[in-house]
């Protein structure tokens, strides 16, 4: 037991406090062509960051009619994806049908005061829950629930996209051993790094007081991770296979 602690407070002592600043950048599309666009770069962005595409239909009226994720960035512009944007779906409204076209607004960082917390035990969680003042930390308990009644102990990158469109959040904290990740929710591409300590135990697959989350008896491909860290690599891409 003191060995557990002491091991805490060496991860708590390591750079999690460490700000994480990435506010809103509004710019308009100088440029759009075969589901790409062009946009003037800023050093808030960063490769993965994500966002909204806005169409103003006059008279004060405007609409969200895409996401927008950073591709590249080189020699003052950056290059951006534009997929369906389906936070807000609902069944009884069609999606929007306009393609983005020059002078929309791109809105980035959509979404980034708000973030769903992945962490080994509950001492770490609580660390990073205040490390950020800046972010709101969406409680793992909906995580947990979500993957409980899906019956899905090993979550997916979609999962965690579904986790974080039911509750707009724009990213995703995964604590690891060594290191703590922002990363955008939707291209789970790391955005911010942060140096920690070694974890002293983990609860699969991450920490919730939901309890233990079972599959269905018939299933065997969908049984619980058996390593959290190489898990949420994976899923980050940081190892050099990605799912």
């Amino acid at each position: 037991m003191k060995r557990i602690l002491l091991i805490l407070s060496v991860f708590l002592a390591y750079a999690f406090g460490a700000e994480f600043n990435m506010p809103r950048y509004e710019t308009a599309l100088i440029s759009v062509s075969q589901g790409t666009g062009e946009i003037t770069d800023s050093p808030t962005i960063a490769v993965g960051s994500s966002g909204v595409v806005m169409h103003d239909f006059g008279s004060g009226a405007s609409s969200i009619i895409a996401r927008a994720v950073v591709t590249e960035k080189s020699a003052g512009r950056a290059q951006v994806r534009f997929e369906v944007f389906d936070m807000l779906t609902q069944e009884a409204l069609p999606l929007p049908k306009i393609l983005p076209a020059s002078g929309d607004k791109v809105i980035l960082n959509f979404l980034y005061d708000r973030a769903l917390i992945v962490a080994p035990n509950v001492e770490i969680y609580e660390q990073v829950s205040k490390a950020f003042p800046g972010i709101t930390f969406v409680h793992p308990d909906l995580g947990g629930a979500y993957l409980s009644y899906n019956r899905k102990p090993n979550p997916s990158r979609d999962d965690f996209r579904k986790i974080c469109a039911q509750n707009s959040t724009g990213l995703i904290f995964i604590a690891m051993d060594g290191e703590g990740v922002f990363a955008d929710c939707g291209s789970f591409k790391p955005l911010r790094t942060f140096k920690s300590g070694k974890v002293a135990y983990y609860q699969l697959p991450f920490y919730s007081r939901v309890g233990e989350i079972k599959t269905y008896i018939w299933d065997f491909t969908n049984g619980p991770i058996s390593d959290y860290d190489k898990h949420y690599r994976y899923l980050l891409g940081l190892d050099s296979d990605e799912k």
